[in-house]
């Protein structure tokens, strides 16, 4: 189901009422109940992927909860085989299938395993990490062991965060979902503002700009340097309003029912560094591979050599992680040789560092953002064919092509504003408040007008699902 779709809104009312009409027991039901129809709108049989999960994660938990000594690790492997080996074959069985066709027929063969005709389950790496998440902490002891059945399904299914997230650990939300939450005037109000301000970003901020960048990059070969900079530049923001604003109602319809979910963005673009970007961009993913990958493997205390190692290595399965395509493994590893970049620079060229001051500060932000920018581009390109047209004819572009660009003129005006905006909004007033409820009523009421008449109403998809 669509979060930017009528459907939802209805879904959303219907169940948000009936929640608070049950008491405790009936709301983990109908919570359950709400999120395997959430999911079974999209592909009703792969509801079957997330219950083998389930089932086998939850008896996990316990018996590595009870285990002792190299049991306990042996059941970890054992769930954790089974959770990579279900995104494994779904998502990177045909991609894995291809490249070996590839290598056999460089030296004359054929390759005899057949592909698969499937379609990849949705929200499949973000549900997978979220149950992997659960048997790590157990193991590691942080976490006891969740006996209620139907309290860890609905850790795992939770219809707000489902599908893309954010990305949530054990400890945060199964306390919650054992606590009967009060209905709370103010946890509804802030929840409605961030859904209002999550539907702005993704309607008439994300899919307008989703116009543009489309038909930019549909044949990259057809379009002149300056029209894929300002797509390359559009992409930026549409990528970030799309995902982050899916996160905005995501946590607004959980605050509405009461349940805190973790921040998956905070104003990403006004990052200094490409450290700080990380610091700030889908955080429950970063922090997932930091916890979970990248300080097991030693992090940055096995020396210099290892920890650029470490870095190169889980930026390069970041970016496997969004995709079984060679442009998303190019574009972790180049956010990874821009960490490493970075590390070597404060190492060996301190006394180039710009300024701590306004104007240092400034140049820094720009710098990142640039970066990050030129990054997105195989992050948006079909091929790494595309990609690297796209970058030579950016580095290429010249002013004379300002009139020859086949964009709407008008819809780049619009859309730098709204772009402004947000980014005012991002700086200045980073938190709306609801407090006072005048306001707020002016504010929902506001924002749901310019929602229906600036917003593209297409039901884009989330970028995000197909991860």
């Amino acid at each position: 189901m669509l979060f930017n779709a009528l459907h939802f809104l209805l879904f959303f009312i219907i169940i948000t009422l009936s929640y608070f009409s049950l008491g405790k027991t009936g709301r983990w039901r109908l919570l359950l109940f709400a999120s395997c129809y959430f999911y079974m709108i999209f592909r009703p049989e792969y509801i079957l992927i997330l219950f083998f999960t389930i089932v086998i994660d939850y008896y996990a938990g316990i018996w590595i909860e009870n285990a002792q000594g190299s049991r306990r690790k042996l059941l970890l492997i054992i769930s954790l085989i089974s959770n990579i080996g279900i995104l494994a074959y779904f998502k990177y069985f045909n991609f894995l299938n291809a490249n070996l066709s590839g290598l056999l027929w460089q030296i004359k063969f054929t390759n005899p395993i057949p592909f698969i005709d499937f379609i990849l389950p949705i929200g499949l790496s973000f549900h997978t990490f979220q149950a992997m998440s659960y048997t790590i902490e157990v193991y590691r002891g942080n976490q006891k062991s969740e006996r209620h059945f139907g309290i860890y399904a609905l850790y795992v299914m939770f219809y707000p965060q489902l599908v893309a997230g954010p990305i949530e650990r054990p400890q945060n939300v199964l306390p919650q979902f054992h606590k009967f939450q009060n209905y709370n005037w103010e946890n509804v109000k802030s929840g409605l503002m961030m859904m209002a301000w999550g539907f702005f970003k993704k309607v008439v901020i994300a899919d307008r700009l989703a116009m543009m960048v489309d038909f930019a990059y549909k044949d990259p070969q057809q379009q002149n340097g300056l029209t894929l900079l300002i797509a390359t530049f559009f992409y930026s923001f549409q990528i970030y309003c799309d995902f982050s604003g899916y996160s905005d109602i995501a946590l607004g319809s959980a605050k509405v029912m009461g349940y805190d979910l973790m921040e998956n963005f905070r104003s990403p673009y006004f990052a200094k560094s490409i450290a700080e970007f990380w610091r700030r961009w889908h955080i429950s993913l970063s922090t997932w591979f930091r916890d979970y990958l990248y300080i097991p493997l030693g992090g940055n205390r096995k020396g210099e050599w290892r920890q650029y190692f470490n870095q190169f290595f889980v930026f390069m399965i970041s970016g496997l992680w969004h995709g079984p395509k060679w442009t998303f493994v190019a574009w972790g590893t180049l956010h990874g040789l821009y960490l490493i970049f970075a590390i070597l620079r404060d190492k060996y060229f301190n006394s180039f560092s710009l300024p701590k001051n306004y104007f240092g500060k400034t140049i820094n932000l720009l710098i990142t953002f640039v970066l990050v920018m030129l990054a997105w581009v195989f992050f948006r390109a079909d091929t790494m064919r595309n990609a690297l047209v796209v970058l030579k004819k950016i580095f290429t572009a010249n002013l004379q092509d300002t009139f020859a660009s086949p964009l709407n003129h008008v819809e780049i005006g619009l859309s730098v504003i709204l772009i402004i905006i947000l980014m005012l909004k991002e700086r200045f007033y980073f938190y709306i408040s609801t407090k006072n409820d005048t306001k707020f009523y002016v504010l929902l009421i506001g924002f749901v007008v310019v929602n229906y008449f600036l917003g593209v109403f297409n039901t884009n998809q989330f970028i995000y699902f197909q991860f």
